[in-house]
Parts: C-alpha cells; sequence; structure tokens
C-alpha cells in the first residue's frame, strides 16, 4: 500500500516541452518527452543513451555523462534554454547539434574553415627553403647581367656604304665626275723630296725616305704650332689713378640717386629723407631742397632739352619739377607700386620709369598719358636705360633678365637670361654701341642691338648696386659692402679699388655704395653712400683723376 501511495519516480509525459532535461526537476519530478524535436536526441536518434533521454516507457532512468545535467543541481537560470528546441535540432536553446563542452553547460563553438588554396599556397611557401630562396635570386642577377644591353650596337658596315651611295648620288652628283684641279696635277709633276732613284732600283734608299719624313714632319708641326697659337691678350690702356676730393654731408637719410646737369654747374639727388637737394658742382654748397615725395626718393633725371627735373619714389609717384618756379607741375599716375628708376629719352618727349611692379611705363611729357605699359618681367626691374638709337629702352630686372624692347610696337624685342643674379644696374656707353649690366655673379658687356654678348668683368665679388661709365673707357662699380673697383673698359682689367670709410657712429655695413656717376666733362666722379645712425652722417663723395 505504501508503495502504490508514493508516486512514481519517473512519470512519463507526452505535453511537447515538459519533460525536458535542463528544466531543474528535482528527483521524482523528472518526465520523459515523446514529443518529435523536443528530446535530447535528432529526429532519427530519439533517447540516444547519455544525453539525459529516459525510455518511452517512463521506467529506465536516463544516464548521466559529464557535462549533461545534474538533477537537482542546475541552477533556475538555465532552464529557459531547454524550452524552444528547433524540430529536427536537438541541442537545447541553439538550434545546432554542437558537443557541450565537458563541466560547463555552454556548447563549444565550431572552428573556421581553411579553403583549399589558402592550404596549397602555405604548402608551397614552407616547401621553398632559405637555400632554394638565395639560389633563384643569384640566378635571376646572373640572367640579369649576363648580357651587356648596355653596350653600343656594332656597325653595320653594308648600310653605311649603302648610306654614303645614296648622299653621294642625290647631293654630290654633279660634282662626283669632275675633273681633277690643275694645282693638283702640278704638285704631282713636282720633284720628290728625296734623290732621284738609280736605274735599276725601284725604291729610294731608306735613310733618304727617314729625312724626307722627317722634313715634311717638321713642316707640318710649324704649321700647326702657328694655326694653334691664339691672338694675345689685348694690353690694357693706362688711366690716371684716382683719389678722394671731398666729401660733403647734408641728407639725413640713405642718398640713392645722383644726376648731373647739362651745364656742369650742379647736380641734384635724391635722398630717403624725402628730399631733393641740388649742390652746386665747384663748391659742393647746397643750393635748393625741394620737399614734396611722401617716402624715400629713388630716382632723380634732369632734363637737357626742357627746365625739368623729374623725380621718383617709393610713394608709386612721378614728378615733374620746374626749375624755373621750383615746384611741381606734373603727377605721373599709374605704377601699383614703389617706382625704382627712371629715364629721359634723348630726343622723344617720353619719360620711362619702372618699379616693383615688374612694369616699365612709357609717359608723354605733355599730356601726362601712359603711351606704353611694358609687361614681361616677373620680379622687381630695378633700372631703365634709354638712347635714340635701337633698342630705345633696355631694363634690368630683380628676375635675373635684361630686356631690349621695341618702343614702337610695345613689345619685348630681345631677352638676354646669362645672369645668375638680380641686375641691380645698367650704363650705356657714351661713344660705343655697347652696354654693361651689373650683378651679384659679375659685370656683363653687351652689343647693341640684338644683345650680343661681349665678355665678362669678374672680381668684384659683391652685390652690386651701381655703375658709372665714362668716354675714356673707365668703368666704376660700386656694391652693397661699401668697396669700389675701377676696370678698363675694352680688356675689364680692374686698375684700382677703394674702400669707402664710414662716418663716426655709423656702423661698418653702412658703407654701402647705392648711385654714381660722372660729371658731364668725365673728370669728376661721385658715389653716393649710405647713412649712419646719427644725422648728418649721409655723404657723397668726389674722385677725381690726377
Amino acid at each position: 500500500m505504501a508503495e502504490a501511495n508514493r508516486p512514481s519516480r519517473f512519470t512519463g509525459s507526452t505535453t511537447p516541452g515538459h519533460g525536458t532535461p535542463g528544466h531543474g526537476t528535482t528527483p521524482g519530478h523528472m518526465s520523459a518527452s515523446t514529443t518529435p524535436g523536443h528530446g535530447a536526441g535528432t529526429p532519427g536518434h530519439p533517447g540516444t543513451p547519455g544525453q539525459g533521454t529516459p525510455s518511452r516507457t517512463g521506467l529506465t532512468p536516463s544516464i548521466q555523462t559529464p557535462g549533461s545535467t545534474t538533477p537537482g543541481r542546475t541552477p533556475r537560470g538555465s532552464l529557459k534554454r531547454s524550452v524552444h528546441n528547433t524540430p529536427g535540432h536537438g541541442t537545447p536553446g541553439r538550434g545546432h547539434a554542437t558537443p557541450s563542452t565537458p563541466g560547463r553547460g555552454t556548447p563549444k563553438r565550431t572552428p573556421k574553415r581553411v579553403s583549399a588554396e589558402a592550404l596549397v599556397f602555405k604548402e608551397e611557401v614552407q616547401r621553398h627553403t632559405v637555400h632554394t630562396l638565395v639560389f633563384r635570386s643569384l640566378k635571376r642577377t646572373h640572367d640579369f647581367f649576363l648580357f651587356d644591353q648596355w653596350a653600343p650596337l656594332q656597325p653595320h658596315l653594308d648600310g653605311r656604304e649603302l648610306r654614303r651611295s645614296c648622299k653621294i648620288r642625290s647631293e654630290y652628283a654633279h660634282v662626283k665626275d669632275m675633273p681633277a684641279p690643275t694645282v693638283a696635277k702640278k704638285e704631282s709633276k713636282s720633284t720628290p723630296l728625296g734623290p732621284p732613284s738609280t736605274p735599276g732600283s725601284e725604291k729610294p734608299p731608306v735613310k733618304e725616305i727617314s729625312q724626307a719624313l722627317a722634313l715634311v714632319t717638321n713642316n707640318n708641326n710649324k704649321a700647326v704650332t702657328l694655326q694653334s697659337r691664339r691672338a694675345p691678350l689685348p694690353k690694357p690702356q693706362w688711366h690716371p689713378p684716382w683719389k678722394l676730393m671731398r666729401v660733403i654731408s647734408g641728407h639725413l637719410g640713405w642718398v640713392r640717386c645722383v644726376d648731373v646737369d647739362h651745364t656742369n654747374e650742379w647736380f641734384v639727388t635724391g635722398s630717403a629723407d624725402r628730399t631733393i637737394k641740388i649742390w652746386d658742382m665747384a663748391s659742393g654748397t647746397l643750393k635748393l631742397s625741394l620737399t614734396g615725395h611722401i617716402s624715400t626718393v629713388r630716382g632723380v633725371a634732369v632734363s637737357d632739352r626742357h627746365p625739368y627735373l623729374f623725380s621718383c619714389g617709393e610713394d608709386k609717384q612721378v614728378k615733374c619739377w620746374d626749375l624755373e618756379q621750383n615746384k611741381v607741375i606734373r603727377h605721373y599716375h599709374g605704377h601699383l607700386s614703389a617706382v625704382y628708376s627712371l629715364s629721359i629719352h634723348p630726343t622723344l618727349d617720353i619719360l620711362c620709369s619702372v618699379g616693383r611692379d615688374a612694369t616699365c611705363r612709357v609717359w608723354d611729357m605733355r599730356t601726362k598719358a601712359c603711351v606704353h605699359t611694358l609687361t614681361g618681367h616677373t620680379n622687381t626691374v630695378s633700372d631703365v636705360k634709354t638712347q635714340a638709337t635701337e633698342p630705345q629702352i633696355i631694363t634690368g630686372s630683380h628676375d635675373c633678365t635684361i630686356r631690349l624692347w621695341d618702343i614702337v610696337a610695345g613689345k619685348t624685342r630681345a631677352t638676354l637670361t646669362n645672369h645668375k643674379k638680380s641686375i641691380r644696374s645698367l650704363i650705356m656707353h657714351p661713344t660705343q654701341y655697347t652696354f654693361g649690366s651689373a650683378s651679384a655673379d659679375n659685370i656683363k658687356q653687351w652689343k647693341c642691338p640684338e644683345g650680343g654678348f661681349i665678355q665678362n668683368l669678374t672680381g668684384h665679388n659683391a652685390i652690386l648696386n651701381c655703375l658709372a661709365l665714362n668716354q675714356d673707357g673707365v668703368l666704376v662699380s660700386g656694391a652693397d659692402n661699401g668697396t669700389l673697383h675701377v676696370w678698363d673698359w675694352k680688356t675689364g682689367y680692374n686698375f684700382q679699388r677703394f674702400q669707402t670709410m664710414v662716418q663716426p657712429g655709423s656702423l661698418d655695413s653702412e658703407a654701402g655704395l647705392f648711385a654714381m656717376t660722372f660729371d658731364k666733362r668725365f673728370v669728376i666722379m661721385m658715389s653716393l653712400t649710405n647713412t649712419g645712425l646719427s644725422p648728418n652722417l649721409s655723404r657723397f663723395c668726389f674722385k677725381t683723376s690726377l
């Protein structure tokens, strides 16, 4: 009776999802499931021993294997995994038939599949040893340098002869069969160098042949020597030495420009103190000061045919001064930046000005109209010169080029690119059809009108700011470091050098030369120098020949 009243330990259940192992049922409450796909095994393999599935009769307990759920010890949180099982997949909660890890209730991950190509590649890499790879590299190197691809091809003699015959037939057919000149016949009839051969002997003696060959060799050597001898260098002309005659102070800033009146009675200077001063040539005294510029005065020019003085400066202005009234009568507007130099045409009533806007502007003096705007330079145009013959306008720029301009067409006539440094000064020869240019690399001489190169004047290793040339062929160059070299224009011989002295209170680096010119008699040379820290220290030096 007791056994009949006691509930059975194993109760078979046909309800889907009730009796699945892993539900945390205590002993005496386990049930077996007969629903397809809800047991521990897959369809076709129901009730596999070791999967925790009891027999259908419900009288045989399941066999617990390591990793399977132990009755009475399964936590409640893991019961929900076995509720929803996909038909045909007997793994609780996953739907994948993967074996569980021993000792844990989580399924084991499936390892990644490796493709056959990767396996083949891996085997090939492992099959080659270092010795094999080195041997293959050596073989490739040997095959690469085995043939002489760099060597020139062997000449094709037949092709060369064919090319020569074609050229003779096409270009020299009319002179190929001409008779030999009469001079050659006369030379063939002349007597040989050696003595006549004796009857019965076909060749002259060896001694006589050697003497004849020696004579011919000596004659040939003599001729070659005469041809290879170069013309001797021209001897430089003697010029009297120059000495310092006078030092004049008056400006309060750097003296940047100078020009002499055609009467040779006075000269004019422009300075960084924004003033233009007129000085007496004989005594060196100040005669007049003109004010009107609001920045540094960079260029002055006195007209030989008008009572006008033209000036330009870093304030972008070009002014025309009437020296009879001592005031400005015209302004020439158009430059977009500082104006660095100007030049008056010797025969036409036009004025040329250049500046930092990389242009050269040609002005009509009377109407103030801009006749031409000559463009082409790519950097600051530092100097401009004019002459009555072609090219009538020449400009030098910091882009290391010199341009010769056609004043009628307003275009470049020629561009000279020989200089490697910025060109800061140009000079026209007063009597010859030549001009010179100064740069930090050297001084070059050019021939008009096409700008043919003549020669280099090397030796003044500094930044050259100015040039001066007189009709005696004396060229003077001034540099930024205060050195002054005197040259012979014809030969390029440097026969005298100076080093300017700074005034008391100035630094040694402030002895630079910015402008220079000769007077109209070409016996006085004026050079304008830098200024110092205290006032009245800028000066210009007069140097005269003995």
